[in-house]
């Protein structure tokens, strides 16, 4: 593929694209194959919205003489190599960071942090697979002065994989858990997919951010050179827990201030720590680096806080794995007892052949603590069922819930939502 003469019309680009819906004026078009769709067949209705290029892959929809096609022999792979073109013009730190659970949330305060030193530039929602990190890799700019990009994985090799397309230069694993089973192969194929991106930082000299709060993380410390290690005492960054009732407060080094965060969940000093170390890192002044903390409020169904008459929700429905799924659960348990407490879960996805099993270690989670309502929904959740405590109440699936919903009239609860994204259970909050 004639990557440098691609680059040369991406520099005249305002960009790239690969959805007909989300097209600007002067973008390059990807024409993109899935199971369901091939994009070469919108290429003609691409330029008509305004595409500047198309790059398709099959030679029968290029018109003669039409120089708006540029012909490759994988849209997908034209688009891998182009941002990894861009990524070699680019002489500023690449953050690297994946995780079974959190990785957004860190993605976002460490944004929150570093922003407040440096022009950066960060994954966008979660464009963090095959296709996203190179988008995001894209719109790095030449005044971007650091970038962080987030990286997920479905498979064995996807975090290989996303390494050589970024090539980051820093990284750092939020935890590792029971997150795409059926994909790695188990909770050791989970572990080996996770720290490729750690392989790849020692293989070229990297730096490596570890959390030594984490003892899975902490058994890799001898493989490095010189890794950061925080949180705890004696380590590069000192961050001190206070308290997560329901958001987590915290203390830095030599300041006996407590400052409080928006994240709720003790789970989620970790991610405070990271953001913080790294900031001290790139020599984000300590003041600067808890502001930009502390002034992050989470979004997007993750930990959300929301307000519905005389109940408190938490919405956390964007993700579900069995790791996360107990330490919500847990977490929310823990929380000061302010009105009536409620438990709405629904499936956890792509577990393959651990999923019954896994429902059922969550309906023995709920079984240890004395919640006021516990409503389970989706057909996974129905081994949970069977070991959750005999008042629980179960639905098919939430449209089925939303009726029973509307006619409870809930008044004075905490009501914790977790589920698998397929689950859409962000669709309940209108019913209560």
């Amino acid at each position: 593929m004639n990557i440098p003469n691609l680059y040369q019309y991406f520099l005249q680009s305002t960009g790239v694209s690969t959805d007909t819906r989300k097209i600007n004026p002067g973008n390059i078009f990807f024409a993109l194959k899935g199971p369901n769709f091939n994009a070469n067949d919108f290429a003609s209705k691409a330029l008509e919205i305004g595409a500047a290029l198309v790059v398709v892959d099959e030679e029968r929809v290029v018109p003669p003489g039409d120089e708006r096609y540029f012909l490759v022999a994988d849209a997908l792979t034209a688009l891998q190599q182009l941002a990894n073109h861009h990524r070699h013009q680019l002489q500023i730190p690449i953050i690297g960071l994946t995780g079974s659970n959190g990785k957004t949330t860190s993605k976002e305060l460490l944004n929150a942090v570093l922003s407040r030193k440096y022009k950066t530039t960060a994954t966008q929602g979660n464009l963090n697979n095959h296709i996203g990190v190179p988008l995001t890799l894209l719109t790095i700019g030449k005044d971007s002065e650091i970038a962080i990009i987030e990286m997920g994985a479905n498979k064995q090799g996807d975090i290989k994989e996303l390494c050589d397309i970024a090539e980051p230069t820093h990284g750092f694993i939020t935890n590792i858990g029971k997150a795409h089973l059926e994909g790695m192969g188990g909770p050791e194929g989970v572990l080996k997919t996770k720290t490729e991106l750690y392989q790849h930082l020692r293989e070229n000299k990297g730096t490596v951010f570890i959390n030594t709060a984490d003892p899975i993380l902490s058994n890799m410390i001898k493989r490095f050179e010189n890794p950061v290690l925080y949180p705890s005492k004696g380590d590069y960054c000192e961050v001190s827990f206070v308290e997560a009732n329901p958001f987590v407060s915290f203390k830095v080094e030599n300041d006996d201030t407590v400052h409080q965060s928006s994240l709720i969940g003790e789970y989620n000093f970790g991610n405070i720590a990271t953001a913080l170390t790294v900031g001290k890192y790139f020599g984000v002044p300590l003041r600067e680096a808890v502001k930009g903390v502390v002034q992050y409020v989470p979004a997007n169904m993750r930990s959300q806080l929301m307000e519905k008459r005389s109940n408190l929700i938490i919405l956390d429905a964007y993700n579900a794995n069995p790791s996360s799924m107990e330490v919500a659960i847990k977490t929310f348990a823990s929380m000061n007892r302010k009105k009536h407490k409620m438990v709405i879960l629904g499936d956890m996805f792509e577990l393959g052949e651990h999923t019954e099993a896994e429902h059922q270690k969550i309906g023995e989670i709920l079984s240890q603590f004395a919640f006021d309502k516990i409503c389970l929904t989706g057909k996974h959740m129905q081994a949970a069922l069977s070991k959750a405590p005999i008042s629980t109440l179960y639905f098919p699936d939430p449209f089925s819930f939303r009726n029973w919903l509307q006619d409870s009239k809930l008044e004075d609860y905490q009501i914790l939502i977790k589920g698998s994204r397929g689950m859409k259970l962000e669709t309940l909050v209108d019913f209560i």
